[in-house]
């Protein structure tokens, strides 16, 4: 019995060892337990008014500070659909809202004004590959509290309407920057790092295609007189041309002022003020077109 018993602890001593070798060194299954991969919400939806037309698909995902889109198959399926969806209505437009945190807020965007819009014109891209005509899109950006990012994109259709608020559309050839350029009730143009990019490519375009035309807008919100509001817009628009020229510009530009009359989002919400629709409201948009005939 004492043999038996020395011999199974014999066994023991050489089996465990062995063991350990072959699950741990040859097939790497022993240490830390690998990390869960993040998996995110599947609440994305298409929405059209208060109609649902999709749902139940992946949120997008973007890396901390990133402009493009880490898609998944579930992404490029819901991408699939939105594109099937437009293009068998017609009167639909879409709207997407890029979001992002406060703590990404002086990240590189590019030729936008935040990385919200340069992510919405990212997705917007992807869809126009898949055929959507670029002219039924419209942008709108939303910072977020906190240090989740649950939503980046939200997708809405809406049908237009002359009476509707303006929509910016967010692209080289027609781009909008808020009044981070303006002090309030100035107009003083203070081009910030994105837009002072946006400014540098469009003086080289403009210098490689002398046919085209640079049409400014300046916009104002809703405080004070309507002609103050229009003599504001316009004073904006000049002075940001003249930092155009500054640049070396000798294309055509064109500087005009639609004052308060073209609001992006509500002054007001419920009669009580609202600053940050005013502060979209109070902004400067830079189009480029062909100069009309003479």
């Amino acid at each position: 019995m004492r043999g038996f018993i020395i011999g199974f602890l014999l066994f023991l001593a050489y089996t465990i060892p062995a063991r350990w070798y072959f699950v741990c060194q040859l097939r790497h299954h022993c240490g830390d337990q690998p990390a869960q991969v993040a998996t995110r919400p599947m609440t994305l939806s298409l929405k059209d008014g208060d109609k649902t037309i999709l749902q139940g698909y992946e949120q997008f995902g973007f890396a901390p500070g990133a402009v493009q889109p880490d898609l998944s198959a579930n992404n490029q399926e819901f991408l699939a659909k939105v594109a099937e969806y437009l293009k068998a209505n017609p009167d639909k437009n879409i709207s997407l809202t890029g979001r992002y945190l406060a703590s990404e807020k002086t990240a590189k965007s590019g030729i936008f004004e935040n990385i919200g819009i340069a992510r919405a014109a990212a997705v917007e891209q992807l869809l126009v590959k898949m055929g959507v005509d670029e002219k039924r899109f419209s942008i709108d950006h939303q910072m977020v509290a906190g240090a989740s990012l649950d939503e980046p994109i939200s997708f809405n259709l809406y049908t237009p309407k002359p009476d509707d608020y303006d929509r910016p559309v967010y692209s080289f050839k027609d781009n909008t920057f808020s009044d981070a350029n303006f002090a309030f009730g100035s107009d003083e143009f203070k081009p910030g790092e994105q837009c002072i990019a946006y400014a540098d490519s469009v003086v080289t375009f403009l210098s490689a295609n002398p046919t085209m035309l640079l049409t400014i807008t300046g916009h104002t919100d809703s405080i004070g007189q309507e002609k103050v509001n229009l003599n504001l817009g316009l004073r904006r628009a000049k002075n940001a041309a003249a930092y155009f020229r500054e640049l070396g510009v000798k294309s055509a530009i064109v500087s005009t002022t639609k004052g308060e009359e073209q609001p992006i989002a509500p002054n007001s919400i419920g009669g009580k003020d609202n600053p940050d629709g005013r502060q979209k409201n109070r902004r400067v948009n830079f189009k480029i077109t062909e100069k009309p005939a003479q």
